[in-house]
């Protein structure tokens, strides 16, 4: 998304020249397995680990971070490899959007149009803020659970229900 709005405010006149199928369906295959090779050894991890205590996490549905929690034995490498999936999948698209949107504002502000750079800023700011809505929970999330021990657990399981949920509320198909 962010792409797409770098090409339609910096070079509106190639947007459809460089963002053929063929480009879009190869970012679409390396988003997928960006993802998939971050985030695939995942599930397999809590099958290696002993269970001495309960099974049964107390969240609206199985966080790999609240699962983590639950074996007998340290659990320090299923944690630092979640957290640097979490931040290379997480990071790495927010440091690119940021980017993105830099080049943007540069190109908005040397706009001769006041009205151009008002439009302009408008289409950029729900983008902006649906990125907010999005992230926002998820890095408090993964964080918390790392660094906020001491949290009341119904505040980790309404921030994860709004990470999940938040996506799906502003997607607009």
């Amino acid at each position: 998304m962010a792409f797409d709005q770098y090409m339609s405010i910096c070079d509106p006149l190639r947007h459809f020249a460089i963002l053929t199928h063929r480009v879009i369906k190869n970012l679409g295959l390396a988003i997928v397995l960006h993802g998939v090779l971050l985030f695939s050894p995942q599930p397999f991890m809590p099958q290696w680990l002993p269970y001495c205590r309960t099974t049964v996490i107390s969240h609206t549905y199985c966080e790999f971070m609240a699962l983590i929690r639950l074996p007998c034995e340290e659990t320090r490498i299923c944690r630092i490899c979640r957290l640097t999936a979490a931040f290379l999948a997480g990071g790495l698209d927010f440091i690119l959007i940021l980017c993105s949107y830099v080049i943007i504002l540069y190109t908005v502000f040397h706009l001769p149009s006041k009205g151009a750079k008002l439009k302009t800023l408008e289409t950029c700011g729900s983008h902006v803020c649906v990125i907010l809505v999005v992230y926002a929970p998820a890095f408090f999330s993964f964080l918390t659970h790392r660094f906020g021990g001491h949290m009341a657990p119904h505040i980790h399981i309404f921030v994860a229900s709004i990470y999940l949920l938040a996506p799906s509320m502003v997607n607009d198909l």
